[in-house]
């Protein structure tokens, strides 16, 4: 009974202040306040999303959102990882690759957009490019990161009792690495959702990037908050199942 209680206590906290937020902006709305071209009402909101939804236009452009976000965070998660061993684990590859790496680690993905159009055209191909590219340096890092804080100790042990170097990367340094490589794949993946709406722009005609800029352009604030909202629930939808994953593998 008690567990029951606190466990309701702590949806009730954990959704407080955005139900007094949601209320005092229903309120206002309402009242007069805050007018509808300005900001509509949440439940103007609610209404617009039953609305899109019925058409089908809604399921559209979050599928067409998700198979960027999901294909470019995915190219990225392995040519991060791979590259991210490689650079831990060999000296001569890190001093390699550091000057490229630390070149294009500063610059934005939204000033790629021009050079993608000229590289892949307005095809998907430029879309998911810019979303990789938002997606790869916090999950490069992470990984180079968490390997190298594997204790020195495990290094000299594994050469003491010569274990071989690729069962030594398996069993001992991949799985030390996992909570730091975890933490790049969820900043990558927030990477890649906040990249999503530039990534959108280049000519996208589905998508919830485009929804938003068609609301800007229409000077339709419900249709740019709803594309918001949508951006925000499904980013935190897919890091907390990302995170279930990085806990059933880190203790497995």
């Amino acid at each position: 009974m008690d567990k029951l209680k606190n466990r309701l206590v702590f949806i009730l906290k954990y959704f407080a202040l955005s139900l007094i937020i949601i209320a005092i902006w229903e309120y206002a709305s309402l009242s007069g306040h805050i007018p509808p071209y300005v900001l509509p009402s949440p439940s103007g909101v609610v209404n617009l999303f039953i609305k899109h939804l019925l058409d089908g236009s809604l399921i559209e452009d979050i599928l067409a959102s998700m198979k960027r976000v999901l294909t470019g965070f995915t190219v990225a998660a392995v040519v991060a990882l791979t590259l991210g061993v490689l650079i831990s684990l060999s000296k001569n590859f890190e001093v390699f690759t550091r000057m490229i790496l630390q070149v294009l680690k500063p610059i934005p993905p939204i000033a790629w957009i021009p050079i993608a159009i000229i590289w892949l055209g307005i095809a998907e191909s430029s879309k998911i490019f810019i979303i990789f590219i938002g997606a790869v340096f916090p999950i490069l890092l992470n990984t180079v990161d968490g390997i190298k804080q594997i204790d020195v100790r495990f290094w000299e042990v594994s050469r003491t009792f010569e274990v071989p170097y690729s069962k030594f990367v398996k069993k001992v340094i991949i799985p030390g690495a996992l909570p730091q490589i975890f933490t790049g794949l969820k900043i990558g993946l927030n990477n890649a959702w906040a990249c999503l709406v530039a990534a959108e722009m280049i000519a996208a005609t589905k998508g919830i990037g485009y929804m938003l800029m068609e609301g800007r352009s229409l000077s339709q604030p419900g249709k740019v908050l709803l594309a918001m909202f949508i951006v925000g629930i499904i980013g935190k939808l897919m890091e907390d199942a990302l995170r279930f994953v990085g806990r059933k593998v880190s203790y497995s």
